[in-house]
């Protein structure tokens, strides 16, 4: 009987243990396209974007006030960030535009009009309530057209008591703003 308790105990502690232990994923779910934006390339590629060695982590980090970058093994990334990230915007142009987009490698037969690539030069989640971004995009154009880049700054709040999903749901839209920002400022 005493044995039966003590290993029911032990197998209690395992598994607590083990719960202790699991790490969680959060996916980012877009959020719905509302707007249409014109631009003027019919096809555009999304080359593999550029992050931040901490944001292309599968952690999930935040900033504190004083700067410090803190992440937990357990608060994971549900996709490898830049991967999805490329994907994300590829997306939602293609959405808002209703032209033919897509993320690097290029699916189609007939080269694009346009490639773009973006580097970022911060995108974290502060403690406070803001996810940020900033950095740089470029627009090859393969025919010889005119060629532009720009600089974005873009931020988003959340409510940090949501936890790591309210931090996933503020990284979707703060995309899908880079998305809008970048199609209307160089794919025009």
């Amino acid at each position: 009987m005493m044995t039966d308790v003590l290993r029911a105990i032990a197998c209690g502690l395992v598994l607590a243990l083990a719960a202790c232990g699991s790490s969680q994923s959060y996916a980012v779910r877009a959020p719905a396209v509302t707007e249409q934006v014109r631009i003027g390339f019919g096809a555009v590629e999304v080359r593999d974007v550029s992050l931040p060695t901490y944001a292309s982590s599968d952690e999930i980090y935040t900033q504190a006030a004083d700067g410090t970058l803190l992440s937990s093994s357990k608060v994971l990334w549900a996709d490898a960030p830049e991967r999805a990230i490329a994907l994300e915007l590829s997306e939602n142009i293609a959405r808002m535009t209703g032209r033919r987009i897509a993320s690097e490698p290029w699916p189609f037969e007939a080269y694009p009009d346009a490639r773009l690539e973006v580097r970022f030069s911060e995108l974290v989640a502060s403690e406070a309530g803001q996810f940020r971004t900033k950095g740089q995009y470029f627009v090859g154009v393969l025919d010889g057209g005119r060629e532009r880049s720009g600089l974005f700054e873009l931020s988003v709040p959340f409510d940090p008591r949501g936890g790591p999903a309210a931090i996933a749901a503020a990284r979707g839209q703060l995309i899908l703003n880079l998305a809008t920002y970048i199609a209307r400022n160089g794919l025009r």
